[in-house]
C-alpha cells in the first residue's frame, strides 16, 4: 500500500473515531503532499513523499524547540503529537552504526579528501539515508569523520 492509500485509511478511521488531533496531523500531511503535487505537476513518487515527511518532522522539531524556550508546553505537546503521527508513514530509522557504514562507502566512492569534499559526500549518502535518520546529524557525522 503506498504512503497516500495508508494516509487515507487512517484519516478515515480518525474521522471514524473523532480522533480531532490524528485527523488535524493527517490533513496537514494531505495538503503538504498536494502542495508539492502542485509545485511538480506530477504525481509525486515515494522518494519525494518521504523528502515532504522528513520536512515536516524537521519542521515541528524546529518548532518544539522554540516553544520549549518560550515556556509554552500546551504547543510543544502539540508538536510532538503531530510528529508521532507523520513518522507512522516514514520507514524504520537507521542506526548511527548503519549511518557510519554509508557515511564510509560514500566517502570510498568519491574518494573525499577532507572536509572541503563534505557536499559530495553528503550527496552520496542522503538518498541511502533519507527519511531513515535525521539529515543534520548525518551532516555533523560525516563533518567529524571527514575532519579527522
Amino acid at each position: 500500500m503506498t504512503i497516500n492509500a495508508r494516509i487515507d485509511a487512517e484519516m478515515v478511521q480518525a474521522a471514524k473515531s473523532k480522533d480531532k488531533e490524528t485527523l488535524t496531523a493527517l490533513r496537514l500531511i494531505k495538503a503538504a503532499l498536494h502542495n508539492k503535487k502542485i509545485d511538480l505537476k506530477r504525481d509525486l513518487e515515494e522518494a519525494e513523499v518521504l523528502q515532504v515527511l522528513s520536512s515536516l518532522i524537521k519542521q515541528r522539531r524546529d518548532s518544539i524547540e522554540q516553544f520549549e524556550k518560550g515556556g509554552r508546553q500546551d504547543l510543544v505537546e502539540k508538536e510532538e503529537k503531530e510528529v508521532c503521527v507523520i513518522q507512522r508513514f516514514m520507514p524504520e530509522e537507521m542506526s548511527e552504526e548503519d549511518v557510519t557504514r554509508e557515511i564510509e562507502k560514500a566517502i570510498d566512492a568519491v574518494d573525499a579528501a577532507g572536509i572541503r569534499d563534505m557536499g559530495k559526500v553528503m550527496k552520496a549518502v542522503m538518498p541511502a539515508v533519507m527519511g531513515r535518520f535525521d539529515g543534520k546529524r548525518v551532516s555533523e557525522m560525516v563533518k567529524t569523520r571527514l575532519s579527522s
